[in-house]
């Protein structure tokens, strides 16, 4: 009997494509190990993105495909995931105890772009990441509500703030500094001031990914962030109706014209599902957000539906990814936030933070 080799597991492992890679895991870089010894063998796998509600398939997917070796005994298979600084915008370097920015945006208002924006932060938690939220809406803050907090942050050193946690997430918003019927009556110079301090002065610690909630549209805030923000990369948030989709594409015109990447369209409020009878209804249009994905060459993320859960969940301060973990709804912001994760994992990775700061002084 020939003994097994190494790259009989290579061969078999190079003929799976990962669902959120979209490749296989020896392209992706993701197989760090292959050891085989008589009829054994040993794999280990690193993901590049947060995996922990998909880590036992993808073990048991791999485990049946090298079974079917000829003469294979014992499979012993780890997979682990391990979160790096992507790269970012030309001229700027990754925020303090951030590992990767990710802004969540779209065109116009309406379209369930802050709901989305914590519920995937919470999926990504929920896959074993160290997760923020930076609201930088700094007109209409809704985080703090969403998250179920209203404290104050704390100053240890009169100079920045420490991030309020909810529900495991760190989060900043300007409406945990003011009363939440207090309108901010700011020009717009104030407004991306605002949202600079908001981002630069809290010590975020340790986060593998901050997600930024940006307002809606392509004006000032938007532009200000896209070009002295380093962010990793873009979700762009639509539902089907074309008027929504038509904005949405500014969105992502403007995140390719400053170098961001996008890492993918979601399309929320794709089906309305009664809650008397749970018909199933298309009433804002079909498949918009797919040709859109199509159109312009960026991945498809997923679609989520017009549930009154998500609206009464996120309203009352438990968002549905904790309030009901797992719910099919749940299941749906986990699998979009993976392939978000996955997508950016296949970037580029930042290396100036191995690069030492030369000063040259005077004697």
């Amino acid at each position: 009997m020939t003994a097994l080799s190494r790259a009989d597991v290579e061969s078999t492992l190079k003929g799976y494509v990962d669902s959120y890679l979209e490749k296989d895991l020896v392209s992706a870089k993701c197989v760090k190990a292959i050891r085989t010894e008589g009829g054994r063998i040993e794999v280990e796998v690193e993901l590049g993105f947060p995996a922990a509600g998909y880590r036992d398939a993808l073990s048991a997917t791999l485990r049946d495909r090298l079974a079917a070796l000829p003469g294979v005994g014992e499979i012993a298979i780890r997979v682990e995931s391990k979160v790096i600084s992507h790269e970012v915008q030309k001229g700027l370097k990754p925020l303090p105890g951030v590992k990767n920015v990710i802004a969540v945006a779209s065109g116009k208002g309406g379209v369930g772009k802050s709901t989305t924006a914590v519920n995937l932060a919470l999926a990504l938690s929920a896959e074993g990441a160290n997760v923020g939220l930076l609201d930088a809406d700094i007109y209409g803050p809704s985080q703090p509500r969403m998250l179920g907090a209203s404290e104050r942050p704390e100053s240890r050193d009169g100079k920045s703030m420490e991030p309020i946690v909810s529900h495991g997430l760190q989060s900043m918003s300007i409406g945990y500094l003011i009363e939440e019927e207090t309108p901010m009556v700011w020009r717009g110079p104030m407004v991306t001031q605002a949202l600079e301090q908001l981002l630069r002065d809290t010590r975020w610690q340790d986060l593998d990914y901050l997600i930024i909630d940006l307002p809606p549209g392509t004006g000032d805030t938007q532009l200000t962030l896209a070009q002295k923000v380093p962010v990793s990369g873009a979700i762009i948030v639509t539902t089907p109706q074309d008027i929504a989709l038509l904005d949405a594409r500014r969105g992502l015109k403007m995140f390719e014209k400053v170098e961001v990447p996008v890492l993918g369209i979601v399309e929320n409020m794709s089906i309305h599902i009664c809650s008397n009878c749970g018909h199933e209804e298309h009433i804002f249009g079909e498949g918009g957000g797919q040709r859109m994905a199509a159109q312009y060459n960026v991945p498809f993320l997923g679609s989520l539906p017009l549930d009154i859960r998500i609206r009464e969940e996120t309203d009352g301060g438990r968002p549905t990814v904790v309030a009901e973990p797992d719910s099919r709804i749940a299941g749906l912001y986990r699998d979009i936030a993976r392939r978000a994760s996955a997508r950016l994992s296949l970037q580029a990775k930042n290396y100036s933070h191995k690069f030492p700061n030369i000063v040259i002084q005077n004697t």
